[in-house]
């Protein structure tokens, strides 16, 4: 499709006129697959279950009016559940542990706010694509493993305290202690995950797994009498969701803000929720048919803002979500007039339909959860940056690792530590590191010519795409890197990507000089290195 031949949607009153059928439609089949995950990602962080709800109801009805980004369905994210759970049990467990993790997410989304104005957006440049994934697939395992034993009917209090280590070592133990009812809807609610998905029928592929996950599970708790299987154990068989407006209300506690966890959440409220965030902003805006090109400051501003509003009240930290996003693009949505609707018919569900809700058993929610953590940390994401290169997958797995025996702050670092000693060792100068020698020429003819010297890396990255964002659109771009001596693989990615979206804004946009440089691996993006 030429771009002469597409016509952007408008935005605002005039948008929602002419598009009202389809983001309409597309809302309320997004808001049934952010039903369940809402729930489930409330409970598994040890915020009230209607509170997941609360954060994507403000995600569409607030934070839809404040982005750039026309397409990202805004809500909680699994991505921040290990977060969330964490500053949870350090300000003092579920009962009032989440007041006080309330401010830390208050915080960090006035720093959003004001990361959107210093024009910040290009923070997630700077993470390593290999620490990215190593962090993601972090947070899947260690989902998987704390929802696996739910799935089974073992009671709650039997895990607390126990590490990501000890829990994937206790699953035999948890499979001979199961409840056998509880364990029979978890284990129907994961085929139904898992298999649904392998149908070829195109009808079946258009219903959301997770929705006849809860209508299958509703059903089989009523004729198993899951809510009668209460025991000193406190397992709990049923999903507990008090009413909307009875939670709701200033629920923010300031009092841990001198705390050293306090900076310690605070720090990773901000910087990963930021970084999936826009992570997920980016994606978007590559699948948006209509070429729109997101402005990632003002994504970021409007994320801030829907954490301040949503936080202030009881909910947890939002971004903008991609598998809901790309639900939304599937089904035609064509303005951010989709998110709000999405907001408002959860808004709806919540009101009209909660003892409904409250008949959800919570081994359903668990394997809900447990197919996002596989997708998260699934066998493909270990082989896709093994084929990246051994350098990669060295930094994918260190990460991992470090952020299962800590935390993820402590993983992140250490990844992006390691990164820079194996491109030291690469043969990188350590002046490099943050400064780029580049050479932009433009021509009679439009024509920008750029000339790298010495080496682009992740670290010096987001100076080098300032350049390039600042050539109008339309023009033809060549970067030349004969005289580099490395470009390493996040950059060739980015790259990538950047030439992707000029091109389809109608640009061209040319990468030479790499003919002498040695690739790390097979893969297309792979590390460049030029050897004397």
């Amino acid at each position: 499709m030429s771009a002469e031949k597409i016509s952007i949607p408008k935005s605002g009153i005039a948008g929602l006129k002419e598009n009202w059928k389809t983001d309409i439609l597309s809302g309320f089949l997004v808001s049934l697959i952010a039903l369940p995950l809402s729930l489930g990602i409330a409970k598994a962080s040890g915020f009230p279950p209607v509170m997941g709800l609360w954060t994507a109801i403000v995600g569409g009805i607030v934070a839809s009016f404040f982005g750039s980004a026309p397409l990202t369905i805004k809500g909680p994210a699994a991505g921040l559940i290990v977060i969330c759970a964490g500053a949870v049990e350090a300000f003092g467990g579920e009962a009032i542990g989440w007041h006080l993790a309330l401010a830390c997410i208050a915080l960090a989304g006035l720093f959003q706010i004001l990361f959107g104005y210093l024009k910040l957006g290009s923070l997630s440049d700077f993470f390593p694509a290999s620490v990215v994934h190593g962090m993601l697939a972090a947070i899947g395992i260690i989902i998987f493993a704390k929802q696996i034993p739910l799935a089974l009917g073992i009671a709650p209090a039997l895990l607390k305290g126990k590490t990501t280590f000890e829990l994937i070592l206790s699953i035999p133990n948890y499979v001979l202690n199961l409840d056998k009812s509880i364990a029979f809807v978890g284990l129907i609610s994961l085929v139904i995950m898992f298999g649904l998905p392998q149908l070829k029928s195109k009808i079946v592929k258009k219903i959301p797994p997770a929705i006849i996950v809860l209508l299958s599970s509703v059903i089989l708790g009523i004729l198993l009498n899951l809510g009668g299987l209460e025991n000193a154990l406190e397992t709990m068989p049923l999903l507990k969701v008090d009413n909307l407006f009875g939670t709701l209300g200033w629920n923010i506690d300031f009092s841990g803000i001198a705390s050293v966890h306090f900076l310690k959440y605070f720090i990773m409220f901000l910087l990963i929720g930021s970084i999936e965030s826009l992570l997920t902003a980016k994606a978007v805006n590559g699948l948006d048919v209509f070429r729109r090109k997101t402005n990632y400051n003002s994504d970021l501003i409007a994320t801030g803002v829907g954490n301040v509003f949503s936080a202030c009240f009881g909910g947890l930290p939002m971004i903008s979500e991609i598998a809901r996003s790309s639900a939304n693009i599937n089904n035609k949505a064509r303005t951010y007039w989709s998110n709000f609707f999405h907001g408002l018919f959860l808004l709806v569900f919540v009101l009209l339909a909660l003892s409904l809700i409250n008949m959800i058993p919570n081994a359903a929610l668990a394997a809900i959860l447990i197919s996002v953590g596989y997708r998260l940390g699934s066998p493909k994401e270990f082989i896709y940056v093994w084929n990246t290169g051994k350098e990669q997958f060295i930094i994918f797995v260190f990460t991992i690792l470090v952020t299962l025996a800590t935390d993820i702050l402590m993983g992140v670092s250490v990844g992006i530590l390691l990164k820079f000693i194996i491109h030291a060792i690469e043969g990188v100068p350590l002046g490099s590191f943050f400064k780029i020698n580049f050479k932009l020429e433009n021509n009679q003819d439009d024509n920008y010519f750029i000339k790298v010297s010495d080496v682009l890396v992740f670290s010096n990255y987001i100076k080098f795409k300032k350049i390039l964002e600042s050539i109008p659109t339309g023009k033809k771009i060549t970067i030349d890197f004969y005289n580099s001596k490395m470009v390493d693989h996040t950059v060739m990615e980015n790259l990538h990507n950047l030439a992707v979206g000029y091109e389809r804004a109608g640009g061209v946009f040319e990468i030479k000089g790499l003919e002498d440089h040695k690739s790390l691996s097979k893969y297309k993006y792979a590390t460049r290195i030029k050897f004397k």
